[in-house]
């Protein structure tokens, strides 16, 4: 048998896929009653299973009319901003063909898409001063991440 907190977080997880917008707005309560747990062990699945990293956003407040929110960000936006935030002064030339790399073999751009960050950047790279050049490279992703399609 499971244990309780896997319990918790496959309630969530169910009632969360049954939503057509990524999100759901439970309580506590409901949830204790329906898997007979402690609120204390909700709240740690929350903060250990239901993470940033992992996908998701938890809005959560207590007491008398509490609730909790969890919406389930799509995975490009996380891949999006996990690129944008290792962009800085010291990116290589070689580090950002392994990001374009890395983000067609995954789907999120296109090979058209590609080879036009490729020329861009083999042009403008030595014009360009360190900070200017990350300035682009940010701007360009997020650029992208703001027009990707939903999953």
């Amino acid at each position: 048998m499971s244990n309780i907190a896997d319990l918790i977080e496959h309630y969530i997880l169910q009632r969360l896929a049954a939503q057509q917008n990524r999100n759901v707005i439970l309580r506590r309560a409901d949830i204790a009653d329906a898997i007979e747990c402690a609120p204390s062990q909700i709240s740690y699945v929350l903060n250990t299973r239901f993470t940033s990293d992992k996908g998701f956003v938890v809005e959560s407040r207590r007491g008398l009319g509490g609730f909790i929110r969890i919406t389930r960000a799509p995975l490009q936006d996380l891949v999006y901003s996990d690129l944008i935030s290792k962009v800085n002064a010291d990116t290589t030339l070689k580090d950002l063909h392994h990001m374009i790399e890395y983000m067609l073999r995954h789907g999120l751009i296109k090979n058209r898409e590609a080879a036009l960050l490729y020329q861009a950047f083999n042009d403008i790279y030595d014009k360009l001063s360190s900070t200017d050049r990350a300035d682009f490279l940010r701007s360009l992703l997020i650029t992208l991440a703001d027009f990707s399609e939903e999953e």
